[in-house]
């Protein structure tokens, strides 16, 4: 039922099971005589559920994840772990955090089997569907049910061909519009924090060029004309020939890690959480300039 709610569809809600249809709605059909309600009504776009079916879901959430945590061992001793913890990240993740994690994890809990899934916008349905342990990127969540904790700051730069034109200058916000631009879209409706900068500042940039994943550009900037705006931290990924400028727009963010209840109280998660953030935390960083586009606003639009 929490699946079918979350989804809006059976079909959908059989295909997360690996089930069939015909299924579903033999469940469904049950657990309606049990509870006396509908549970679900048609809409438009699909399936809704009633209040009384978003009761239960909430309810019977609640009771399974402190059912889950009355289960967990009350200790934790990497060296002798075993079981499968799954966690949600995209590639500026698993570029920056993951590689000394696994690392981490390889040496102090060899037994442990770690699956990594691609996030996107999908992160927290994962979580909440049992589906993820954790999910680790640039997601600012304030529900109740979730936990939330800050692992690093980043900000936005500007990357391109050391032979472009632009290459080696402070860019001013009018050049830095107006060059050609490959813009990172990460294959889903997120939009980076600079965009939504020049968004108020009712700009846009010249895209030639829109890539799913920033790992794209590492085989097209070194040998096009193009600018592309990512964050400071993986810059120095992308390639060799890249250098690295100061953004007009560099709108700091941060990356967090979240999780539910059915691992809160669990240790094993809370040591792998602790990992994570002091590994997060030793990463080297140099902040944006101090040259920041509240002064690009006090000076006509142009950074000096």
């Amino acid at each position: 039922m929490r699946l079918v709610s979350e989804l809006g569809s059976f079909s959908k809600a059989a295909e997360a099971l690996g089930t069939n249809q015909s299924t579903i709605s033999y469940t469904m059909d049950r657990l309606r005589a049990a509870f006396r309600d509908r549970l679900f009504v048609r809409q438009r776009d699909g399936i809704a559920p009633t209040p009384r079916c978003a009761e239960i879901v909430e309810s019977a959430g609640r009771l399974l994840e402190a059912f889950e945590a009355l289960v967990q061992p009350p200790d934790f001793d990497p060296a002798s772990a075993s079981g499968r913890i799954t966690i949600v990240c995209n590639y500026y993740e698993r570029s920056i955090i993951l590689p000394r994690t696994i690392a981490e994890l390889r040496r102090r809990a060899p037994r442990l089997v770690v699956e990594i899934k691609t996030a996107r916008a999908k992160g927290v349905a994962y979580l909440k569907r049992g589906e993820a342990d954790l999910l680790v990127g640039p997601y600012d969540v304030h529900e109740e049910s979730l936990y939330h904790r800050n692992l690093l700051d980043d900000h936005y730069v500007c990357v391109m061909n050391r032979n472009h034109p632009l290459a080696g200058r402070t860019l001013r916000v009018d050049d830095y519009v107006k060059a050609s631009h490959a813009v990172v879209t990460y294959g889903g409706t997120w939009r980076s924090g600079y965009l939504r900068g020049l968004d108020e500042r009712g700009l846009s940039l010249n895209q030639v060029i829109a890539v799913p994943s920033i790992s794209d550009l590492t085989h097209i900037l070194p040998s096009t004309d193009l600018i592309s705006t990512v964050p400071s931290r993986i810059a120095p990924n992308i390639a060799k020939s890249v250098v690295v400028t100061s953004c007009p727009f560099p709108e700091p963010f941060q990356i967090g890690m979240t999780w539910t209840s059915r691992t809160h109280h669990s240790a094993a998660h809370q040591w792998l959480r602790q990992l994570i953030a002091r590994i997060a935390g030793a990463l080297p960083y140099e902040a944006a300039l101090a040259v920041s586009l509240e002064r690009s606003r006090g000076s006509g639009g142009t950074i000096v």
